[in-house]
């Protein structure tokens, strides 16, 4: 059981997925492409139609308080704009059209997370990213939909942030952001947070975070690890090296089966229709090994 016993009835549907499917796949800002677009309902259909077992979605806010699913950055390419939206008021936003993949407009408006909610009420996971900046006015609109059991928030390790979770009266389930070992000691010296995995984030596999006694720690504090294996780039690596890239292009068992290997139990990645069933078939070796 991953999270601690105090707040496993919130925890329930996490660990019911841990134990239904042994490792978790978390699929990065839905699966989108053609005219299907990241961060929108339509792509989250898909991403769970292709054997997500969770969703990653990131939120930015308006100068007036509207929070927005979208990842702020990928305004030239999604919107066809070159002011960032966070920078824009709600009106301004709600004007905007995105661009699909072949950078055609479409009639596909960027949704508010209010608007959202309602629609993944229910079983589906939620990984929520970047909203580390409003905190408070996020919670405020979560506390309205009843939803704790399929919200995981994701976030830095800074005083802010810990000292929110650590005193926020719900304790909806929490995972940091790691950097380095002294990073996963600050986090565990707050003790009130319904913490339930760390995302470690590793450039090479010497990395002291990327070694299994790590991962075993970890593991017997009762959190899991959720490894990043998304492609941002040809020299970003979050994870070793151990990537969807290296994944499809050369061998499945040279990326994402590694990761299995070390025991990682939740990964991110952007092609969930290729991981899935290696996923399962990895797993099914592995029972008739036993």
């Amino acid at each position: 059981m991953f999270g601690k016993a105090i707040f496993s009835k919130i925890n329930g549907l996490l660990n019911q997925r841990f134990n239904e499917r042994g490792v978790l796949i978390a699929v990065h800002r839905g699966s989108f492409g053609g005219n299907i677009i990241e961060n929108t309902l339509p792509a989250f259909k898909v991403a769970l139609q292709q054997g997500g077992d969770m969703i990653e979605i990131d939120l930015a806010k308006s100068t007036d308080g509207a929070i927005y699913l979208f990842h702020d950055g990928g305004e030239p390419r999604l919107l066809n704009e070159t002011d960032n939206i966070t920078t824009m008021d709600s009106t301004r936003i709600d004007g905007l059209s995105y661009y699909n993949s072949l950078f055609c407009r479409t009639n596909t408006k960027l949704d508010r997370l209010e608007q959202v909610l309602p629609h993944l009420k229910g079983d589906t996971l939620i990984n929520i990213d970047r909203a580390w900046d409003f905190w408070p006015e996020l919670v405020e609109i979560l506390d309205q939909h009843d939803m704790m059991n399929q919200l995981i928030l994701k976030g830095p390790v800074n005083k802010e942030t810990l000292e929110f979770f650590d005193t926020y009266e719900k304790k909806y389930m929490f995972m940091p952001i790691v950097y380095s070992v002294q990073e996963i000691e600050t986090v565990l010296s707050y003790t009130n947070i319904n913490l339930v995995g760390m995302e470690l984030i590793v450039k090479t596999d010497s990395d002291p975070l990327f070694q299994n006694d790590v991962i075993e720690r970890l593991h017997e504090k009762n959190l899991f690890v959720w490894a990043n294996a998304i492609t941002l780039d040809d020299y970003t690596f979050l994870y070793g090296g151990l990537d969807d890239d290296t994944s499809i292009i050369q061998s499945p068992d040279l990326g994402w089966g590694k990761i299995i290997e070390k025991k990682v139990d939740i990964i991110q990645t952007d092609w969930p229709s290729l991981l899935s069933p290696y996923r399962n078939e990895r797993l099914k070796e592995a029972e008739l090994h036993r």
